[in-house]
């Protein structure tokens, strides 16, 4: 019997997640919407295995005709009385927490209608329902719970892991302005580094040849690279990782040391991003976050501007290269842009752009 799944996602990659469930044959994509993809899934499907997914999670009702007044609060109410107790009955003891967001304006809350459905899904069981309204926290360990409502149709859902998708077991240390790390896998995927189980899905695997070094300039804690190294799955590819910061590096050299890299293809050096100790026409793909500016000011030969970076970039790519970057502005000169992206990353809306150089 298929599991009918949600993935949740930052805004702007969900056609990216959909094909990510495509390629993976984690299932069949049923729609897409704001956050979200809904898919049916196999038995035994790893549905943890979803690198650009924030979060994966069964639906356990679709609900229909949710208003924009009050009576929605009623309906919703009444859907997760109606679920059969099993879907809280295995949760432990922790009790159950649920998190709402809404598409548009509505005469309700979010708080509102987490506690319409979190009091009747913990009624049945008698656990404890832990609400935010009062600005609380659920425990660790509380079963978690989601409501989504976009035009009059809502989903309630529950988490298939014990934490989000997006808080991976191999951030043992992080810096400020570390990427999301599904944002980094969207980049890897874009750049083609999933070339050989492509086939003939949205990215055509076939213009270009195995990635064999991938560089990242300004690497940070190292998440665009630890990414790549997920998504790529070959122990061929070098992934080469420069920042001016010591502590970052440390980070990344932590974070690239998880178990499920095996033998490590990383390493970590200490350079400036507009001027790479990196031979012309050696890199067949470059991943970069410059910085912003607010979270970590750029230094060195940064400091007055990305104009040296763009350079570098160019003047290592092999030909046929690929760059993806996420663009604040303006696109670079001297590139061609072959797709962009607009996601939705702390407030701002940047670019994932897919580059090549003239």
């Amino acid at each position: 019997m298929h599991t009918f799944a949600v993935a949740r996602a930052v805004h702007g990659i969900e056609p990216l997640v959909a094909a990510e469930i495509r390629r993976s044959r984690l299932g069949v994509v049923r729609g897409v919407r704001h956050r979200e993809v809904w898919f049916e899934a196999p038995p035994g499907a790893d549905l943890l295995g979803l690198r650009t997914a924030d979060d994966v999670l069964l639906a356990a009702a679709v609900v229909d005709g949710i208003g924009h007044d009050r009576s929605a609060l009623r309906r919703l109410a009444g859907a997760a009385r109606e679920l059969d107790p099993g879907w809280v009955a295995g949760g432990g003891g922790g009790g159950l927490e649920v998190s709402a967001s809404f598409v548009g304006r509505r005469n309700y809350t979010r708080f509102e209608i987490e506690d319409a459905v979190g009091a009747e899904l913990a009624r049945p069981s008698r656990v404890p329902y832990h609400s935010r309204s009062d600005g609380g926290r659920p425990p660790l360990g509380a079963m978690a719970w989601r409501v989504t409502i976009e035009g009059d149709q809502a989903v309630i859902a529950v988490r298939v892991a014990d934490r989000p998708l997006h808080r991976r077991a191999y951030k043992a240390a992080s810096i400020r302005g570390t990427l999301h790390p599904p944002v980094a896998a969207a980049m890897a995927h874009l750049a083609q580094l999933d070339s050989a189980q492509l086939g003939g899905d949205r990215l055509d695997g076939d213009r270009l040849g195995s990635a064999r070094t991938v560089l990242d300039p300004c690497c940070g804690a190292g998440t665009t690279l630890v990414e790549a190294r997920a998504v790529a799955g070959s122990a061929r590819t070098r992934f080469l990782g420069f920042d001016l910061d010591p502590a970052a590096l440390a980070a990344a050299t932590a974070n690239a040391a998880h178990p499920d890299f095996g033998r490590s293809p990383f390493a970590w050096t200490m350079a400036d991003g507009g001027r790479l100790p990196v031979d012309a026409g050696s890199v067949d793909r470059v991943l970069v976050n410059p910085p912003w500016g607010r979270q970590v000011p750029p230094a060195g030969l940064l400091a007055r501007g990305l104009g040296p970076l763009w350079r570098e970039v160019r003047r290592v790519l092999a030909p046929g290269g690929l760059a993806v970057a996420l663009v604040h502005g303006e696109i670079p000169d001297g590139f061609a842009v072959e797709e962009t992206v607009e996601v939705s990353l702390s407030g701002q809306h940047p670019l994932i752009a897919v580059l090549r150089p003239r």
